[in-house]
């Protein structure tokens, strides 16, 4: 627990057979439950997760590959059914070793403390980051958080990290089942989580990168955009409020703005 808050962590796995034991052995005391989907992998993930000694871990499996977003949302559902309260925060981390387990509590405290319903790393923010991002990575990283700001009406500085943490309540109030199922996911997450009203905050957390192989390729950056795109459109057509909009820890409404 953190100050009070019970924490399940989700962790979408996909041929992470050598790099998920140590993401098991590193998870923080602090973590109540672990929920490992492995996402019809062909390399012996699943295995791997089942010999796992940790009584905190629950190993799921798709039987096709459905992507990543499909897996954490499977990771959701599971979190959803077992009992709680509505300040259990459910963390995304994910299976290649690429999210700090140090990072956690802060991204937790958010939730914890009544401030946000959704809380998201940004890698960005990190001092010394841009020494740490491959070049690559940090260009495309901002350019796609640039366009999901104009697509959302809404500041968001690192659209693309999956270092998450959402409370019950707030993952309780959006539908899993349209959430994107591969790359792109965090930009629709933060479409649908903006259509529900969910305040979200954006933490610091470390960018980790060992020199593993990226498994965003070229042609996964149309596709982003045009989740983007669908972001936009989701917005356009009224889905969330205007009178009424929760983002980066400020509420926003129309009386407010009149009296600014």
């Amino acid at each position: 627990m953190i100050e009070g808050v019970n924490v399940v962590v989700v962790v979408p796995a996909h041929r992470e057979r050598l790099r998920l034991p140590r993401v098991l052995e590193t998870m923080p005391a602090e973590v109540d439950s672990i929920v490992v989907v492995d996402d019809a992998s062909d390399d012996g993930t699943f295995e791997v997760a089942k010999r796992s000694a940790d009584p905190r871990v629950v190993v799921l499996r798709h039987d096709a590959n459905r992507g990543v977003g499909a897996a954490i949302a499977t990771g959701y559902a599971r979190a959803l059914a077992s009992p709680g309260h509505a300040c259990d925060a459910f963390v995304v981390m994910a299976g290649d070793g690429q999210m700090d387990g140090r990072d956690l509590p802060a991204l937790v405290r958010p939730i914890a403390r009544g401030k946000a319903g959704y809380a998201k790393g940004n890698r960005f923010a990190w001092p010394g980051a841009r020494s740490i991002f491959p070049r690559a990575r940090w260009v495309g990283g901002h350019v796609f958080s640039r366009l999901t700001s104009a697509a959302l009406s809404m500041p968001v500085h690192d659209s693309q990290c999956g270092f998450t943490a959402i409370s019950r309540e707030a993952c309780s109030r959006i539908d899993l089942g349209s959430l994107w199922p591969r790359f792109g996911y965090p930009n629709d997450l933060l479409s649908l989580l903006r259509a529900a009203n969910v305040r979200v905050v954006e933490v610091p957390v470390r960018p980790v990168y060992a020199g593993e192989k990226s498994q965003l390729h070229l042609w996964h950056l149309p596709v982003i955009a045009g989740v983007v795109a669908r972001a936009w459109l989701r917005r356009r057509q009224g889905v969330a409020s205007p009178s009424s909009t929760y983002y980066l820890g400020r509420r926003f409404d129309a009386s407010a703005r009149k009296k600014e």
